[in-house]
């Protein structure tokens, strides 16, 4: 009689793929709010040794920027982070300022228009008269 051993099944798990080594084409560029920086500086001070480590890995960030906070917020730089991003807004009198420079200039384009056609006009008009004089001798002289 042949007997088959038994297969044990294998109680391993599958092993997960091994990261890839290959490095992203760009970094990515860790932001923090004014806000952000504050909370976790007044929670870095107020702990021991052991804890300021743990905060640091949970929160995954280095002692450098412990420091470079600390010096901002010491120097009154993180007081201007509060300030909302992106363009400030306009005065409503710049805008009102810069409407009118507008509006000036199509005027001044308008009379300068006017300014060539009154002026092309007049020439026309005296033109017209000096033909119109040419023609009456012209006549005055056949009769």
């Amino acid at each position: 009689m042949v007997t088959m051993p038994l297969v044990e099944k294998s109680t391993e798990q599958p092993r997960p793929s091994e990261p890839d080594p290959e490095v992203p084409a760009k970094a990515k560029h860790r932001s923090y709010s004014a806000s952000y920086k504050i909370r976790v500086l007044n929670e870095y001070e107020g702990l021991s040794r052991a804890d300021k480590g743990a905060l640091l890995r949970r929160e995954g960030l280095y002692s450098s920027l412990i420091d470079t906070w600390r010096k901002q917020r010491d120097h009154g730089a993180l007081a201007a982070f509060t300030q909302k991003r992106g363009r400030p807004q306009a005065d409503p009198r710049d805008r009102e300022v810069a409407r009118l420079r507008q509006d000036l200039a199509r005027a001044e384009s308008e009379l300068d228009k006017a300014r060539k056609v009154i002026e092309i006009q007049s020439k026309l008009s005296a033109l017209l008269e000096g033909l119109a004089a040419e023609s009456a001798e012209g006549d005055s002289e056949r009769t």
